[in-house]
């Protein structure tokens, strides 16, 4: 027989005074409202203090703290950033020295150096795919294919064959270029390639064996630049595979070198949450010390705020 049951009673729950009860949410933290002609600085200020509100600001001091401390700062970014028109904003944090290294995976030198080329980049792939023409200009890919045969393995890396090419020849458009202001800054720009993701790997001039010792230069490079990044700043933008894979390796590598990575700060921006970046990125590397953060947006709302709230926290 089934046992029957009654609804449970009350009238002996035990209860506490709200005033005593921890809270995560007070009013002082709620956003301030917004006075015409008020200044960005004033803007950032309003916004409530709450999740990512607060992590912002988090990112913007973390980054303006590093650079008053010249500590380093890596920003690593996936091709979009570059497609949804970022490269202004990336060229101008180089030359205030506040972005002390770039790494990008190796679509990023497909639009790059189309940027610098004609000042349009991103093809319609959809439309392309069905005939068999998409990855097929060839422009884009005998420039990259005569650039990867100046590499010297041994000397240069892509990164930066790529951008004193793109000087050497003078595009009508390297102003653009992030490679391009690499190389005239002295900054390292370091590009990590997996064979077989990239336009060029179909075109009968690309050279897999200059590019492999190539992005294997730039991962010894970028991994000594990880090696300083000690209280500086790791930012991994809209990649989802390649680079925290390649941050990860690195950070493991000087760790076992014996290089002090113990307290900094990593960051992840993008539209949507993966797996890689919040567990290679953001969790493991900054298990033993130091912060991870995470920011879910669109790339060409979220690092105009950042880089805005950075510039005016140092000025």
């Amino acid at each position: 027989m089934a046992k029957k049951f009654q609804p449970i009673d009350l009238s002996k729950v035990k209860t506490y005074s709200l005033l005593d009860r921890k809270s995560k949410v007070k009013a002082d933290d709620f956003a301030r409202i917004w006075q015409k002609g008020s200044s960005f600085r004033v803007f950032l200020d309003s916004l409530p203090d709450i999740l990512a509100g607060r992590q912002l600001r988090d990112v913007i001091s973390a980054i303006a703290a590093a650079y008053v401390d010249n500590r380093t700062v890596i920003f690593g970014m996936g091709a979009h950033v570059i497609k949804v028109g970022l490269n202004p904003i990336i060229i101008d944090l180089m030359e205030r020295g506040i972005i002390t290294s770039v790494a990008m995976n190796g679509a990023g030198i497909i639009h790059d150096v189309e940027l610098a080329m004609i000042g349009r980049t991103s093809e319609d792939v959809a439309a392309a795919l069905g005939d068999g023409s998409f990855g097929m200009a060839r422009e884009t890919c005998s420039f990259l294919g005569q650039a990867i045969k100046t590499v010297n393995g041994n000397k240069t890396g892509l990164g930066e064959a790529v951008g004193r090419a793109i000087i050497d020849k003078q595009l009508p458009m390297m102003d653009q270029s992030i490679l391009a202001a690499g190389v005239r800054l002295g900054i390292p720009v370091t590009v990590h390639v997996a064979i077989g993701t990239d336009i060029i790997h179909m075109h009968p001039d690309f050279d897999p064996r200059k590019t492999g010792a190539a992005t294997h230069r730039d991962f010894r490079l970028f991994s000594s630049i990880v090696a300083t990044l000690e209280k500086g700043v790791y930012l991994n933008v809209g990649s989802a595979v390649i680079l925290p894979e390649i941050f990860l390796k690195a950070t493991t590598l000087v760790r076992n070198l014996g290089y002090a990575l113990d307290e900094f700060t990593t960051v992840n921006l993008d539209f949507i949450k993966h797996y890689r970046p919040l567990t290679n990125v953001i969790a493991r590397p900054t298990a033993k010390g130091g912060q991870g953060i995470s920011i879910v947006g669109h790339h060409e709302i979220l690092l105009p705020l950042i880089a805005a709230g950075v510039i005016e926290q140092l000025d």
